[in-house]
């Protein structure tokens, strides 16, 4: 198997050591930066599988770096902040975090966060027989359950991974009504929603990148007063 490399950016090396030592013992291979500035440079030089950002770095801050990350990649984000604020959660998924955690944080669940986005990162599309056709089209929309790419006409769209997450849990139930807490379970795997924010920022982002007009969207849908459903004219081809 190919190793998964981690990289950790953080200006406390207390933390950063704590986070390499304990990423180390799953035998992920970990790089760490002190610095935003550091943290893109050994990005553009090496290839990650998911990145730790601290929200509050010298030079470039964790949003900044995620920000910049994102128009390049999709590798998981896990971001880190001292904040328990509610608008730097929404805002750090709104550039395209996958997941955020507070300090100070159990070092045990900051390792599940991180297990939970390699698996579904990984394997995503594997577990328990979702479907035999990887390629799916809809009219505008390709989507690749085998290799998670999707393209409108001939356009790849990049994606984060919580928005494919999100995509193939609609495309694999398509018609059905799901609420934010349905959604959070399924595609967070956590039965406690703390607020509709997490849900609604990521359709709200989802709808931008696949729909002709998020305004009015023709595949994720508002049922009003319940949630969400996705509808999709398919392809003959597809």
């Amino acid at each position: 198997m190919e190793d998964i490399r981690v990289l950790i950016a953080d200006d406390d090396k207390e933390i950063r050591d704590l986070l390499k030592k304990y990423l180390e013992r799953e035998l992920y291979k970990v790089d760490t930066a002190v610095n935003g500035e550091e943290a893109l440079g050994l990005f553009g030089k090496n290839k990650y599988n998911l990145i730790i950002l601290d929200l509050m770095m010298p030079k470039l801050d964790g949003m900044e770096v995620c920000r910049r990350l994102r128009n390049t990649s999709n590798v998981p984000i896990l971001m880190l902040t001292a904040k328990d604020h509610e608008v730097d959660k929404i805002v750090g998924l709104s550039i395209g975090a996958d997941d955020y955690i507070t300090k100070p944080f159990s070092i045990n669940e900051v390792v599940a966060r991180v297990k939970a986005l390699m698996r579904r990162y990984l394997v995503l599309g594997r577990e328990g027989g979702i479907h035999e056709k990887m390629l799916i089209k809809f009219k505008g929309l390709t989507v690749n359950l085998k290799t998670y790419t999707v393209h409108s006409t001939e356009e790849e769209i990049p994606l984060t991974a919580k928005e494919v997450q999100l995509l193939k849990f609609f495309i694999t139930h398509p018609g059905q009504v799901f609420t934010k807490t349905q959604l959070f379970r399924n595609v967070w795997n956590s039965d406690y929603l703390e607020d509709d924010n997490t849900v609604m920022v990521h359709i709200r982002k989802l709808r931008k990148k696949i729909e002709a007009d998020p305004s009015n969207p023709q595949f994720i849908q508002t049922v009003w007063g319940i949630g969400y459903k996705f509808v999709g004219e398919k392809d003959d081809e597809g």
